[in-house]
């Protein structure tokens, strides 16, 4: 499944790699640290849960099913939160 930022959600990058989601319908504001900022990068760019998954844990294999449950919790947060849309 691919993702997409809601229409009324901008983001910008920050200084420390981070990103900075604004939701403009209600205001909210929600940072992502410099993790956060690729998953939505990935999803942005078409990436699924599994390949960003994958991508993330290559240099910590014994870390996988973590990192992939990780990556599924961020983005039912951010689903949740409607920033994210499928």
């Amino acid at each position: 499944m691919t993702y997409s930022l809601a229409p009324e959600v901008s983001a910008t990058d920050t200084d420390d790699g981070g990103m900075v989601l604004l939701h403009e319908g209600t205001g909210r504001y929600w940072m992502l640290n410099r993790t956060g900022a690729t998953v939505v990068r990935l999803l942005r760019a078409g990436s699924g849960t599994a390949e960003i998954a994958e991508r993330l844990a290559a240099p910590f294999p014994e870390q996988r099913e973590r990192v992939a449950a990780d990556v599924d919790a961020l983005v039912a947060s951010l689903v949740g939160a409607r920033l994210v849309t499928p």
